[in-house]
This record gives structure tokens, sequence and C-alpha cells, in this order.
């Protein structure tokens, strides 16, 4: 691993000789194409009947999949959610996991000479996301998706299988949110430790049943969430001590998404982007979520090549929560980008496009 300290403003870490010899020992058979993403749609499906790996292919696929792993923790988070994805298979994987596999390298092959940038604002602020995707995989358990930051680029960050089935997206966030607890409570430790004065340890969520059970525990249950066990209100207890808060970010500013499942296309460069620190994510006091005026398209000029998003209520558990549903290449065409909008925010262009066919409610 190589540390670049040459900039005094950030700090840079790479691995491209790792990552040259992890490419120079795949089989030529699985880098094929030029995929812009390391993980399909179809990443979390599984097909009982597809062909198993034979002893030396499977024993190839768990070496690569092993050196995915040490890479995407130290300096590739970009690769984290495929690998997450591919250590549950390395114990009996198919001509399927080959081929997703072969897709994530191929990814890696295209982009090996991207860097993790690090820089901080502030040490006193730290900033989590955290979010979660219900019933994902095959039997049906949930994902947690969790990533920091401390100004730019996200240091730490998780993706990973839950490990019991959960009702609900407002117990599977729920959860989600306990199994990054000891990460959001170890950082500000060890800042603490260093010397710095921890001002505010936030998590930010966007499922807004999940942020009244966290902040009241039992006193915001009612009968589908009687059954979530207590221990899960662990967190209720460190925001009552005051050791971290939490507020609510819009889904589409969910940085954790990106953890959860597989994004495509721009949205998903836009979010790696953010992640590996070519972006910085701001912070003001007035601001909700982190990075609501500065990490999002503000004007038209802003949005780029960024797909249209759907914004769309749907009601959970008694509330109302944010879900996307991303518009089709054939619906958003690159030339409407290049028309004049008088909207002031990312928002207000979201709000000017026709919605699918399919019953709503206003958000209030």
């Amino acid at each position: 691993m190589t540390i670049d300290f040459s900039n005094t403003e950030f700090v840079q870490f790479y691995m491209h000789d790792f990552v040259n010899g992890i490419i120079e020992e795949t089989p030529a058979e699985l880098l094929k194409g030029i995929p812009t993403t390391p993980a399909a749609n179809h990443l979390f499906d599984i097909d009982d009947n597809a062909e198993k790996l034979d002893s030396q292919q499977a024993i190839t696929f768990h070496h690569l999949v092993a050196k995915l792993l040490y890479l995407c923790k130290r300096a590739r988070p970009d690769l984290q959610l495929a690998v997450a994805f591919l250590t549950t298979r390395v114990q009996s994987p198919d001509v399927d996991d080959w081929k997703k596999l072969g897709r994530c390298l191929t990814y890696l092959r295209e982009t090996k000479d991207e860097k993790l940038t690090l820089g901080a604002d502030d040490l006193g602020v730290i900033k989590w996301w955290i979010d979660a995707s219900f019933a994902v995989h095959k039997d049906y358990k949930s994902h947690t998706g969790a990533t920091m930051s401390l100004g730019r680029g996200h240091p730490i960050s998780m993706s990973s299988k839950q490990k019991i089935n959960t009702r609900s997206s407002t117990e599977a966030e729920l959860v989600g949110v306990n199994d990054a607890m000891s990460l959001v409570l170890w950082v500000r430790m060890f800042l603490l430790e260093q010397g710095f004065e921890v001002k505010d340890n936030v998590i930010f969520q966007d499922n807004q049943s999940t942020i009244l059970l966290a902040r009241n525990g039992r006193q915001s249950s009612g009968k589908k969430t009687r059954h979530i066990e207590i221990r899960y209100y662990f967190i209720t207890d460190n925001i009552s001590r005051g050791t971290c808060s939490v507020k609510y970010c819009p889904t589409e500013q969910m940085i954790a998404d990106f953890f959860t499942k597989p994004l495509q296309g721009s949205l998903f460069r836009w979010m790696r982007d953010k992640i590996l620190g070519k972006h910085h994510i701001g912070v003001t006091d007035s601001q909700e979520c982190v990075g609501a005026g500065a990490s999002m398209p503000t004007t038209n000029e802003d949005l780029g090549d960024v797909d249209v998003t759907h914004v769309l209520m749907v009601e959970d558990e008694g509330f109302f929560r944010l879900d996307e549903e991303k518009e089709s290449a054939q619906q958003v065409k690159e030339k409407e980008f290049s028309q004049t909008h008088q909207c002031r925010s990312y928002s207000d262009v979201v709000k000017s496009r026709s919605f699918p066919q399919r019953s709503y409610q206003e958000h209030f």
C-alpha cells in the first residue's frame, strides 16, 4: 500500500501493485467486456440449479475473492458490496458466481488507477450514514450498509448480510444501525483518546420510523414492532447519554445505499466519487443532512449526467419514507439535461418530471 502525504489538505491511499497482481493472475476467461460497475442488478440472485464449479475453479474463486476482500477493506471501498456477496459463496460457488466474480475483476481492471482520498473538515464532527436493503438475499435476510466521513472520502465502511430475518424495512434498518453501532462508538472513543473534542457523532437515517424507534425505544413501538428484541434499543441508550445522535437524511442523499444494493450508471459513479474522496462532502450547522447543500447538485449545470430520480412516498409502519425509482435510459435522454428548467434545486428538477403510473401520496 502507498500512502501519499504530498498534499497538505488530504492524504491518498492506493494499492496499484497489488491490483496489477490480481489482474495478472486472473484467468483470461473472466476478463471480458468493459463493465462500468462491479456488480449487475441481479447480484443477490442465486440459481439453485446452476452448475457448480470444479474443484480447481472453486479454489481459484476463493483465492481471488480473498484478495478482493483484502483490497476493498483498505483502498477500494467501491468494490465492497460485490465482494460482500461473493464471500458468502466461496464454500460452494457455481457458474453464476464465477461470472459475477469476472464482472468485479473486469471493473477493477478498468479502474485500477483509482485512489482513496481522505481529508477532514473538523475532527470533532463524525458523520455516519447507515442503511439497509430489506430481504434482498435468497433466504430473505436483509443487507446492512454503513459508511463514515470526516469531510472528504470515507475511511470506514461496511457492507454485510444481516444475521437474522426481519419482518419489515423499519426493523431491518434498526438492525442495521445496531450492526454498525460498535464502529460508531469505537471511532468516537478513538478520537477522544487522541485528544480531540468530539462535538457530534451523528448517524443519518432515511427511514423516519426507524429514527423514532431509535430515539424513543419502546415508547414508539406499535403492534408491528413489539417483537423487536430489546438489544436493538442499545442505540436508544447511547442517544440518551449523548454519545451519538440520529438525524433524518433524504433517500437521494443516503450514501450508505451504495453498500446495500448494486447501483448502476451515473448514480453509482456519483456515490463512488463521494466515497473515494474525489468530491468534498461539506457540512454546516444549519443542514439537517450532511451534504444537503454541498454534495447534491443544486443547479441545472450541476446536474451533469446524474440520472433523474423519482421520489415516491410509500407507507411503512405507519410513517412515510422516501424511496427511489430510477428512470430508464429510454425515458431520460441526454438531450433533456440541456433543457432550461426554472428550478432552484435537484429536488425541484425531480418534481418537475412526470411520475410513473402508480399510486403515491404527497409527503408533508
